[in-house]
């Protein structure tokens, strides 16, 4: 059953990542250049001992590609208010996307209600897709998930999820995109 579910979010990154690859990114002064960041590989991210391949642009390519609030969210560690967001009641099967660069990060299957007013999930697809790092703000120890391939903010992880890892991956709704697996029919059962 494992297998299944590590299975699944790749094929629906796979046709994700073909499906929506292009950003235009302009300039005042140029013309648009549409420019390709879906990455180059067949199934999944290249992995080397846990790393993820990194996505680096400037603050002026996210200021283009992303909208206000996301980007206070993503690039600038902002965080949406509770209950805002539509990904917090999606209640069907799919994928949870980083708003920024598309890497795979949640599935459905992993969604619970935390009562909290973000979107929870108690683990991961692939632990190598997020980064944690100990954010000591606002005078509490917290850790801090982000996306390992942009660096795009995600939310937080505590210790006080469901069974069977116990943890809460507290994400803001701004920074996922949803990938319904109705999308996908060659890998509906």
């Amino acid at each position: 059953m494992r297998y299944l579910l590590f299975l699944l979010p790749v094929l629906l990154f796979t046709t994700a990542c073909n499906s929506q690859s292009k950003v235009a990114v302009t300039n005042s002064d140029e013309p648009a250049v549409v420019e390709d960041l879906t990455p180059n590989y067949k199934y999944a991210p290249p992995e080397v001992e846990g790393v993820i391949e990194k996505i680096e642009k400037p603050a002026s390519y996210w200021k283009e590609v992303l909208d206000a609030k996301s980007f206070n969210v993503l690039r600038e560690d902002g965080t949406e208010r509770s209950f805002t967001s539509p990904l917090l009641n999606e209640k069907r099967a799919g994928i949870f996307t980083c708003g920024g660069c598309g890497l795979p990060l949640f599935s459905s299957s992993t969604k619970f209600k935390s009562g909290t007013g973000w979107p929870s999930f108690y683990e991961p697809i692939n632990p190598a897709y997020i980064k944690e790092d100990v954010d000591v703000r606002y005078g509490m120890r917290r850790v801090e998930v982000s996306c390992a391939r942009c660096d795009g903010h995600q939310g937080h992880v505590f210790p006080d999820g469901p069974e069977p890892t116990g943890l809460r991956y507290c994400i803001n709704g701004v920074s996922l995109n949803f990938v319904p697996m109705e999308d996908f029919p060659e890998v509906r059962e």
